[in-house]
């Protein structure tokens, strides 16, 4: 059997696939992804007053953006792009300075701060080789660690049914998460062979058919929508503030380091390897040009996204045809809005009840390059003090009140950030031979 008919292809980087075949495996990413892609960008324009017209102007643009900066992850252009199965998709971690910046200046200064800090973390990528020997892999298992635990909320706030939404935490919203969650644990230990890694696809589905039985899938935003439409090039007047641009470059190197680990996450659970200097490099690349690229039409800045780094860590499914299909469907939908419309409708307490359980991968995936690592004294120094530190202290987040506005924005409640600062500064400085020490005090 060749492979291109061959199912073991989904488990296989480049390996060919059939076309009827891989489209599954594509939808399951972006069902997996798709409100958490709009979600940020209905928060940043409710903020700067945007109309609905524009703000469906905007999540238009971030769907075929979101499809061309997955296509150049999986095959890239130069030096730009991982050659990795990373999904891209609008960051949350941009949400918090944005809605500042925009409130502010108005939604043209974001723009104009996304061009500049897209453009300087694509540089970054690309001279990557002259300062990523920093992020040791004891700092990246730290943060991959972090970036599982990070989600947990966002998956618990998805389960109840959305944050902020009517009837948060209610009954009907814990019935779906439940049935949902439990279809994809069924799924995945009954269904036989490829099949196995469709589970959150089926845990979708099924969710989906309850929530129209329940009445809870709201087709409104349908009235009115054309068949088809063009994107927009500069919808919005950009324009350049220095306090904005500063703010957003320092969102862009939290971002960089989120990157450096979903990659890092990626290749270790999904290809059971480490993650090449060349990979990481492209990846943070790509987060940067296509972001500068998403600002030309009006969007956002675009990231790879966690949510699918947890999901190829569950399936193992890492065929980059077969994801390649998904990125397609993403465009598809951007040029006809009935596409994205439909997928939008999916309530977000199906989508929690599926997400929930890929999170937690990511925290296992974290312990896995932790042990790895290995268990040292230096390393669980590392390791303990920077979740502790960064997990801890940005649960309280008044206690950066007594900093300057900027790192408050930063990193108050960016536990990321602070967990990948605090490794970073352990390993510069925690000698290398603390075993060694340990051993020569107690002769």
């Amino acid at each position: 059997m060749s492979k291109y008919n061959n199912m073991d292809a989904i488990y296989e980087l480049d390996a060919k696939m059939n076309l009827v075949k891989a489209v599954p495996f594509g939808l399951q990413h972006i069902l997996a992804m798709f409100v958490a892609n709009i979600t940020p960008i209905i928060i940043v324009a409710g903020v700067c007053g945007l109309t609905p017209e524009n703000t469906a102007m905007i999540i238009q643009s971030a769907m075929i953006i979101a499809g061309i900066g997955t296509f150049i992850q999986l095959f890239p252009v130069w030096r730009i792009g991982s050659r990795l199965p990373i999904v891209m998709g609008i960051s949350f971690t941009f949400v918090s300075i944005a809605c500042v910046i925009g409130g502010q200046y108005g939604y043209g200064a974001i723009m104009g701060a996304v061009l500049v800090g897209g453009i300087v973390e694509g540089i970054l990528g690309l001279f990557a080789k002259y300062w990523i020997k920093l992020v040791s892999p004891i700092v990246a298992a730290t943060v991959v660690t972090a970036i599982g635990f990070s989600l947990l909320s966002v998956g618990a706030n998805s389960f109840a049914g959305g944050q902020g939404a009517e009837g948060f935490g209610s009954a009907s919203n814990w019935i779906l998460g439940i049935v949902t969650l439990v279809c994809c644990i069924l799924f995945k230990v009954f269904a036989k062979g490829f099949l196995k890694q469709l589970s959150v696809l089926f845990g979708l589905v099924v969710g989906y058919i309850l929530a129209l039985a329940m009445g809870m899938v709201d087709f409104s935003a349908f009235q009115g929508i054309s068949v088809i439409s063009l994107p927009h090039l500069m919808p919005f007047k950009m324009e350049f503030h220095a306090s904005a641009i500063v703010s957003f470059v320092l969102i862009f190197l939290v971002s960089a380091t989120e990157t450096i680990g979903d990659t890092s996450a990626l290749a270790s659970s999904g290809l059971n390897r480490d993650v090449t200097q060349k990979e990481t490099a492209g990846s943070i690349a790509c987060d940067g040009f296509v972001s500068a690229l998403s600002s030309i039409f009006g969007c956002m800045p675009i990231t790879s996204f966690s949510q699918n780094v947890g999901l190829v860590a569950m399936t193992k499914v890492v065929n980059r045809y077969a994801i390649a299909t998904g990125a397609f469907i993403m465009i598809l939908a951007g040029f006809f809005p009935a596409i994205g419309t439909l997928l939008a409708t999916l309530p977000s307490a199906v989508l929690g009840g599926c997400t929930i359980m890929m999170f937690g991968t990511i925290v296992v995936s974290g312990l896995q390059m932790v042990s790895k690592c290995g268990f040292t004294q230096r390393n669980i120094t590392i390791v303990a003090l920077g979740l502790s530190v960064g997990l801890g202290f940005t649960q309280v987040p008044e206690m950066f009140e007594v900093f300057p506005s900027i790192i408050e924005t930063v990193f108050a409640e960016n536990c990321v950030a602070v967990v990948f600062i605090t490794a970073i500064v352990l390993n510069l400085i925690l000698p290398q031979n603390m075993e060694t020490g340990r051993e020569e005090s107690n002769e």
